[in-house]
């Protein structure tokens, strides 16, 4: 099991800045990805950033530039850093870690989704 916990959520006016933060606690040795992802009112859950499971970052079109992605491996903890928020930024912006783990000398796997609870981001014009 893995619990994630996401802070730095709030109000800002267009142009402004806020950190996010998801801090991961239990068995973090079975996560090989975790990012972000929001969601706005009336619209589907959309990838913002993510570090994959083969070391790479990805950026949703409408983000790069403006945020950025980054760890803290000791502290098993993702920040992304959004600057230049726009209105259109406003969504809960929930954490996502991903477990994968093998099961027998097969190399079955197992893998799973842990989500964080959420946490409002509103951008104000």
């Amino acid at each position: 099991q893995v619990q994630l916990v996401e802070s730095g959520g709030g109000l800002v006016q267009a142009g402004g800045s806020l950190r996010l933060s998801c801090a991961a606690s239990g068995r973090t040795s079975n996560l090989n990805s975790m990012g972000w992802y929001r969601q706005a009112p009336g619209k589907q859950r959309e990838l913002v950033a993510e570090f994959t499971s083969g070391g790479k970052t990805n950026y949703a079109d409408s983000v790069k530039g403006r945020f950025t992605l980054s760890r803290d491996n000791a502290k098993n903890t993702v920040y992304l850093q959004m600057n230049s928020l726009k209105p259109g930024d406003t969504a809960v912006y929930y954490c996502k870690g991903h477990t994968r783990v093998v099961v027998n000398v097969e190399g079955a796997t197992v893998e799973r989704d842990y989500w964080g609870q959420g946490t409002q981001v509103t951008v104000s014009s």
